[in-house]
Order: structure tokens, then sequence, then C-alpha cells
């Protein structure tokens, strides 16, 4: 048993020290598309393999540890649920590396406003990442209920951002290609927010051993007393 929990606390270790590089790498590659920071857009890119390496051995270290512990009950749901956080967070820094690409060619078209909602909606991405995490680490069912339901405002700012970027393209032709590569950017920004609640309702499994995905019409937060 000793061994295992010393696992565990190692497990927790590593997911931890990767969703804080995969946090730097979101927060990079929107100072990128932002700033026009072709120097950040290119350590997005160069640093994504190490962020897959990392991903990988801590998947093998699940693996590892199921076998060899034999976990049950609230340690199997824990490690069941760092699987999938890591994937979800491995994802996230795909899409930032997106982004840092639609961040190089936008670097090149400096006329072209980048929409101010989209910053927002990064701000708010970056901290649902967050407080996914933070629930995680705390066991913290209603926070993490409190992630999913900030899901639904990141698809607003998303269809606002999409509509405005529109708006735009019919009025200037010569707008089509850098908005085309803004609307990517804010469909990678909108897709970071899903995986960010992806977390959360692992949270809820593991916290609950409720299955809460694709069950957001039962993830409304307890009434107070």
């Amino acid at each position: 048993m000793k061994h295992l929990e010393r696992d565990l606390e190692d497990l927790q270790r590593r997911i931890l020290l990767l969703s804080a590089s995969v946090e730097e790498t979101v927060d990079k590659a929107s100072r990128a598309l932002r700033e026009r920071r072709l120097d950040l857009a290119q350590q997005v890119l160069r640093g994504d393999d190490d962020i897959d390496r990392r991903e990988v051995q801590i998947e093998e270290e699940c693996l590892k540890m199921l076998a060899l512990h034999q976990p049950v009950a609230v340690d199997l749901r824990r490690i069941a649920t760092v699987l999938k956080i890591n994937t979800d967070l491995e994802r996230i820094a795909d899409l930032a590396a997106n982004i840092a690409e639609r961040g190089e060619f936008l670097a090149t078209r400096p006329e072209f406003p980048i929409p101010a909602k989209l910053d927002r909606m990064v701000d708010m991405a970056i901290m649902m990442v967050r407080a996914a995490i933070d629930s995680f680490v705390k066991m913290d069912s209603r926070a993490a209920r409190q992630v999913c339901a900030l899901d639904e405002e990141v698809d607003r700012y998303n269809r606002e951002v999409i509509d405005g970027l529109y708006e735009l393209m019919r009025s200037d032709a010569e707008m089509v290609a850098p908005a085309m590569h803004c609307f990517s950017a804010s469909r990678h920004v909108e897709r970071i927010a899903d995986h960010a609640t992806n977390i959360a309702e692992d949270v809820i499994y593991l916290v609950e051993g409720e299955i809460a995905r694709h069950k957001h019409d039962g993830l409304h937060l307890p009434r107070e007393s």
C-alpha cells in the first residue's frame, strides 16, 4: 500500500508539471498571435515534442501502476482519471501549436485587427484549464462543475468572434485570408475550453463516481442550503 501511495504522489506531481507546461504553452501561443511574435510562436512549436514525450511517459506510468498494484475503488478511479487528463492536456498543447501557426501567418499581416473578444476567450480558456486541474488536486467536484458552467460562455465568445470576422470579410476582400487564420485560432481556443471541461468532468467522476461526460444538463451546481 505504501508503494501505491508513493507512486500516486509521483503521478500527481508529473501531471501537475505537465499542466503547468501546457498552460505556459497556451499563454505563449496566444501572445504570439496577439503581439505578432514569431519568436514565441517558434518556441511553442519547438516545445510540442517535449510535451508529447512527457504525455507518453505518464501514460506508461499509469499502465505500469495498474498492472503492478491492481488498484481498486478510488485509487483505480484516480489512475483512470490521470490517464484521461493526460490525454486532454496533450491535445490542448497540440491546439496551442495550431494557434502558434496561425500567429506565424498573422505576423505577416500587421494591419489585420485581432478581435478583443478573442483575448478574453483565451484568458477564460486558460483559467478553465487551471481551475480544472485545481479541482483535481483538491478533489473538489463543486469547483469542477463551475468549470463546466463556463464552457457555454466561451462558446458564446467564439460565435461573436466568428460573426465579427464574417462581417470583416464581407466588407474587405483583402482581409479574407487573415480572417480565416483568425477564425481557426478562435476555434482552437474554443476546443481548449472543451478539453478543460473534459478534465472537470473527469474530476466529477473521480470524486463522485459519476460519469459526467455528455450529461451537461445534469451538471448544475447544487443549491446552497
